[in-house]
């Protein structure tokens, strides 16, 4: 659930909503927990304000900051006492990024994901990298570069800065860039 898709049910919930908009992603601070869609839901139980939380992968090394800045955002507001629970089932999708953060991500020089196909299983096959270029080329399932918009890439490396992210190199503008990888 989206801090705009978010029914609240009390004004304490609507401010929470509104200081979690503002807490950015440790490992991308360009966009913001909620932008990544990581913030599930906000409620009350009792006087505790419950923020239950998915990671965007369950190794995530950032999950203990993530929980740090979200008790630290809510209490620093005024709106404690808060409890985080994290939530691993459903797990998060970049399908839960908001165009807004999608559009961040390429501002910023990261190339947002494309769409997952649902409940598609994903196989994994290692091939060699001219027929890797050729079989994705053959698929349309190009990644236009953040800062020229070519389409014209290739990708260096499965692995960026991050597990969830790879690196690509522009053929255009020969501008290294990561792509935020579907999942």
């Amino acid at each position: 659930m989206t801090a705009t898709a978010c029914v609240t049910t009390s004004a304490r919930v609507q401010q929470a909503w509104a200081v979690l908009a503002q807490i950015p992603d440790p490992e991308v601070p360009v966009v913001t927990l909620c932008d990544l869609g990581m913030v599930r839901s906000v409620s009350e139980v009792g006087d505790v304000l419950e923020v239950a939380i998915t990671p965007t992968y369950s190794g995530c090394p950032a999950t203990e900051m993530i929980e740090k800045s979200v008790l630290d955002g809510l209490q620093a507001a005024g709106l404690g006492p808060v409890q985080v629970r994290l939530q691993r089932a459903p797990a998060w999708t970049t399908g839960w990024i908001t165009p807004d953060g999608r559009e961040k991500l390429r501002a910023y020089g990261i190339a947002p994901p494309g769409a997952v196909p649902e409940h598609e299983p994903i196989t994994l096959r290692f091939v060699p990298r001219e027929e890797y270029q050729l079989q994705r080329a053959a698929s349309g399932a190009a990644v236009a570069c953040p800062r020229c918009s070519s389409e014209k890439t290739e990708r260096l490396s499965a692995y960026g800065s991050t597990a969830c992210k790879a690196l690509y190199r522009c053929l255009s503008c020969h501008e290294p860039f990561e792509y935020f990888k579907p999942i």
